[in-house]
């Protein structure tokens, strides 16, 4: 009986097992598109640039993405190669707030302060100054110093002018750009006036208008950007200058930049509006990527637009014996809206009562990402990436996971993308073995029942016994 009642397990067991259950091998033939890499010779780690064109064709996430020896034959299944994919930045730091200290009039009018900084390097530092305070012009000399009081030696870092030009509709600038630095306090003489054309009469500058500092990240770690699609096709509708741009399905976009035109030398300052929309895909359609077959999880209701507001300004003028010379022509815009379909990006420029700016182009960009790998590794012979093979999952690579950044990586050139010439469809996974021999489960199922009642009748037998 015990027997009978093993072999039933076992049975079951085999009848859910089903060789479909095993995870795909990721194989060349497999792949849809490929491209060619140029590796230069020499050791340490090799890195290419991942363009835009890769997201529309590769599955989300790049999880496809593969390194394979060039192949000449089909029937070859050789070793991928380890990589690591990078963002090209090495921010770690954020924003951060300095410890505003010893806040007070100084000489001549002046106010005084001190900053704790971050124990990090550091450049640019923004003033928070009272909101409610416009039109007026300041001068800021800054000295740094690794501890406080007056047996400090302190090093000057120079002397910057801030402003807020209200007025005359050229906005508002409080950073301090200084070059990298690390010491460890600052000290600001901050002296203000009035702007020109501003009521003098009611000008008040007291300390108490100094309310922080906010540090952001060095500029020596900034983010490099790569473009995703530009236009130089600019509209006028109204008080608005419109950009249009399409963006694939799985293109990520990050931030917008401003191109004026090579001779424009006018100060301005502009509300700006980006607005990404895609529609629902028609019931049924197929998936925007190398499977073909119809995605059942989209959701078909259209979805809401997403916004993202900002401004780009420009203000190179000297008022009042000071010279002023800043410039933002790019805006963060982190857009989710195209993670799967494809969108369609609007920026809208506000004239206002100007006139339009002469844009030359509106470029949407993402964050730099590179593929990295072992250049010794790599060369055996030649060369390629392939992707576009949805079935495949993530790969998990020892080199990964201990992966640290070179400072100067050899350059890898992508070759364009080309259709994948020993391409072949995936075979189709079989069923699982229950679906195919569906009487196999049930006569399990009887045969367990029928060994069960049986082991009940003799155990009812012995009880009555």
């Amino acid at each position: 009986m015990r027997a009978t009642a093993l072999m039933t397990i076992l049975l079951l067991q085999a009848a859910a097992a089903s060789p479909a259950d095993a995870p795909p091998v990721a194989q060349p033939q497999y792949m849809h598109f490929m491209r060619t890499l140029s590796v230069p010779a020499g050791t340490g780690q090799a890195c290419a640039v991942l363009d835009a064109a890769i997201f529309p064709h590769a599955a989300p996430s790049l999880l496809d993405l593969r390194l394979f020896p060039s192949q000449t034959a089909s029937h070859t299944t050789p070793h991928e190669l380890p990589y690591a994919i990078t963002l090209s930045e090495s921010i770690s730091e954020e924003t951060a707030n300095a410890r505003l200290l010893n806040l007070g009039a100084g000489a001549a009018g002046t106010i005084v302060f001190d900053l704790e900084m971050p124990t990090r390097p550091y450049t640019d530092v923004t003033l928070d100054l009272d909101p409610s305070l416009h039109d007026f012009l300041a001068t800021a000399t800054v000295s740094g110093s690794a501890a406080l009081g007056t047996q400090a030696k302190g090093t000057a870092l120079g002397s910057f002018t801030l402003f807020d030009l209200t007025t005359q509709h050229l906005s508002r600038s409080t950073a301090l750009p200084l070059a990298e630095s690390t010491f460890r306090y600052l000290h600001v003489a901050l002296s203000l006036s009035p702007a020109p054309g501003a009521d003098s009469s009611a000008a008040r500058f007291p300390p108490s208008i100094v309310e922080g500092a906010e540090v952001t990240p060095s500029r020596e770690a900034e983010a490099i950007y790569t473009t995703v699609t530009e236009t130089a096709a600019v509209a006028t509708s109204g008080r608005e200058s419109i950009a249009t741009l399409q963006i694939p399905p799985r293109v990520p976009v990050e931030r917008v930049e401003f191109m004026l035109a090579p001779g424009f030398k006018g100060n301005f300052s502009r509300d700006v509006r980006v607005t990404a929309t895609t529609e629902p895909p028609a019931k049924g359609a197929a998936r925007e990527d190398s499977s073909s077959q119809p995605d059942m999880t989209d959701d078909m209701r259209a979805p809401l637009p997403e916004v993202v507001t900002g401004s780009i300004l420009r203000v190179h003028t000297t008022e009042a014996g000071r010279e002023i010379h800043t410039e933002q022509l790019t805006l963060p815009a982190i857009l989710g809206a195209n993670l799967q379909r494809a969108a369609k990006v609007e920026v809208a420029i506000e004239n206002g009562d100007d006139q339009p700016l002469p844009i030359a182009a509106v470029r949407l960009q993402m964050r730099q990402r590179r593929l990295c790998f072992d250049a010794v590794a790599a060369s055996a012979g030649p060369l390629s990436l392939y992707y576009g093979d949805p079935a495949l999952a993530a790969p998990v690579y020892d080199y990964e996971r201990l992966f640290t950044a070179a400072e100067k990586p050899l350059d890898v050139t992508l070759g364009p993308q080309l259709p994948n010439p020993l391409f072949t469809p995936r075979p189709t996974a079989p069923l699982p073995f229950t679906e195919r021999h569906p009487q196999v489960l049930w006569i399990a199922l009887v045969a367990a029942i029928a060994a069960l009642g049986l082991v009940a009748l003799r155990s009812s037998k012995t009880v009555g016994r």
